[in-house]
């Protein structure tokens, strides 16, 4: 019997999977794929396969939704009863938070699975629920190896120097300095980089991770150097409901002259700010687009207008710029978001070809001109298949 990896991402209100099969050597083929969103709510089930044909669908009303552990429980049925042939062998989990010391991805215990929940604090939005299918799956599948990739351990090897705060030792050393996150996304792109662009690949590359969360990281050789979220995936670019960074006196002033609770800037911050905020509209970067509002055109010229000043940020740190790699729903899809960007970098030697640009392809592609100095393209990312694979190389370690 062949065997297979399921790959799981828990967040407030959904729950993502991946299923690999693991074939011989070391390809990984994608057998099914799909969602359970809306938990809580009106909750979605949907499955495809890897042609992208959907295989199952089911819907629950408002008042009857399953919580995580139900949810996760008809998961787990529907894997039986379509996958028989194929025995599970492990699951691995993408989880936000890593902190000091988990720079690579880990064969879950108890005692790790503790280690992680303490990071709680740090990621109060994300971290519980990653780690609660884990908690689950122990008590129901005890025999099945589960491992956790975190998205901070791609940024762990940044120098120290682009990881601190000017903020007082003891605050530091308590842990308080930029993790950055998106970083299986990033570790999937400087692997395919070689493959597409090898003068990219071994030379300085900024990457731009845009979708309803977003952020830019500057490769060097293939490892992260820099990166624009920090301690909490709030810094950086604007996103969907993120504000993106933020003077810290903003907050103080909000606490003291408005006096605003906690965990009313909590919600401001993460919920109603970044293009919802601004636009007043939405958070959907294709509805902002096809908006014909003052609020939509402001918010996406502030997203463009901050990448490009993280983008000089970035060819800073890395000491010029030999590509721009695109990724993501908005980086890969939005044609007229990368046009933007590529005009306000053409000081850094962006050309863009407008006709490769709005192709309307999903592979890997160049989208400059062949005498751009600077060449720019379109990798679309697969965080499942990376987690997929370092899940397999830590099964083979033990």
């Amino acid at each position: 019997m062949n065997s297979s990896i399921l790959v799981l991402n828990a967040g407030s209100s959904s729950i993502k999977f991946s299923l690999f099969l693991a074939a011989a050597g070391d390809a990984l083929e994608l057998l099914l794929r799909g969602q359970m969103s809306g938990l809580g709510g009106a909750a979605h089930f949907e499955a495809s396969d890897a042609q992208g044909k959907p295989v199952a669908r089911r819907h629950w009303p408002a008042g009857e939704s399953p919580d995580h552990g139900n949810a996760l429980a008809f998961l787990l049925e529907f894997l039986r009863e379509h996958t028989q042939q194929h025995a599970l062998s492990a699951v691995g989990h993408r989880v936000v938070h890593g902190g000091l010391s988990f720079a690579a991805p880990v064969y879950v215990t108890e005692a790790i699975l503790s280690e992680l929940e303490a990071l709680v604090p740090l990621a109060p939005l994300h971290q519980p629920h990653n780690l609660a299918p884990i908690r689950i799956l122990s008590e129901r599948m005890p025999t099945v190896a589960q491992v956790a990739c975190f998205d901070t351990a791609f940024h762990r090897h940044q120098p120290e120097i682009a990881q601190r705060y000017a903020l007082p030792r003891e605050i530091t050393d308590a842990g308080i300095r930029a993790y950055g996150f998106h970083g299986l996304s990033y570790e999937y792109v400087a692997a395919a980089l070689p493959q597409i662009d090898l003068e990219a690949a071994h030379g300085r590359a900024a990457v731009l991770h845009l979708g309803n969360g977003a952020s830019m990281c500057a490769l060097l050789g293939g490892r992260s150097i820099a990166t624009t979220m920090g301690f909490t995936a709030l810094d950086g670019l604007p996103m969907g409901t993120r504000c993106g960074s933020l003077d810290p006196g903003v907050l103080l002033y909000l606490l003291q002259q408005h006096g605003m609770s906690v965990s009313e800037l909590e919600q401001m911050l993460y919920r109603r700010s970044g293009l919802l905020g601004v636009s007043g509209l939405a958070s959907d970067m294709r509805e902002l687009l096809e908006a014909d509002t003052p609020g939509a055109k402001l918010a996406v010229e502030l997203f463009v207008y901050r990448i490009g000043r993280e983008l000089g940020s970035l060819a800073a740190a890395l000491g010029g710029l030999d590509a721009l790699v695109f990724t993501a729903g908005i980086g890969e899809n939005s044609a007229p978001i990368r046009a933007r960007v590529c005009a306000a970098a053409a000081w850094l030697g962006v050309e863009l070809d407008a006709e490769a640009n709005a192709a309307n392809q999903a592979n890997a592609r160049r989208i400059s001109t062949g005498a751009s100095a600077t060449s720019a393209w379109v990798i679309p990312t697969n965080e499942e298949l990376m987690i997929a694979r370092h899940t397999r190389a830590v099964l083979h370690r033990r």
